[in-house]
């Protein structure tokens, strides 16, 4: 059985842990790879956010969210669209430790977009930090040899029409 003296002292140290667990969570820091994306309507691309912990503690029971913002006007965005796992529960980041997130989106409506990370913690203990935004264009894909369809769409045709002036030659000669 626990003394009243050792189940005070044991509280103590988790609130105290839980704490600096939360302190650490209002220090992080979202960082991203690149500032910009130039990709095609029907395309992926992948977007890394770096969450860095400065505070000498570990943060615990953070969780990192995708967020996708038109940019354009009149742009629908619907994020399920665009990325499958937007939600990401981080483990444990130790002091002075980061990890890293790989994004996959795909790029389903042409038009310009921002793209940021929020990271927040489980309990409510901090606000949520946001990482600067990704800013991506994408450009409508109108290309003329659409999936290797052009020599198809040529081919048949020339050579039906080969066929064709050949059997009319063949008919209009004599016998011999």
């Amino acid at each position: 059985m626990i003394g009243p003296t050792a189940a005070t002292l044991a509280a103590v140290v988790a609130t105290a842990t839980l704490a600096s667990g939360a302190r650490a969570a209002e220090n992080v820091t979202v960082a991203v790879d690149r500032t910009n994306v130039s990709t095609a309507l029907g395309r992926s691309f992948t977007v890394r956010t770096t969450i860095a912990n400065p505070a000498g503690a570990a943060a615990t029971g953070l969780v990192a969210h995708l967020n996708v913002v038109a940019l354009s006007p009149g742009l629908y965005v619907d994020p399920e669209d665009w990325s499958a796992h937007r939600t990401r529960y981080l483990p444990e980041i130790p002091g002075h430790g980061a990890t890293t997130v790989a994004w996959k989106l795909d790029a389903v409506n042409a038009g310009e977009l921002g793209v940021y990370v929020a990271v927040l913690p489980r309990d409510r203990t901090a606000a949520p930090q946001t990482g600067p935004y990704v800013r991506v264009h994408i450009s409508d894909r109108k290309e003329i040899d659409a999936g290797g369809i052009l020599p198809l769409a040529i081919g048949v045709p020339a050579l039906l029409t080969l066929v064709t002036l050949g059997t009319r030659r063949r008919r209009r000669r004599p016998a011999a």
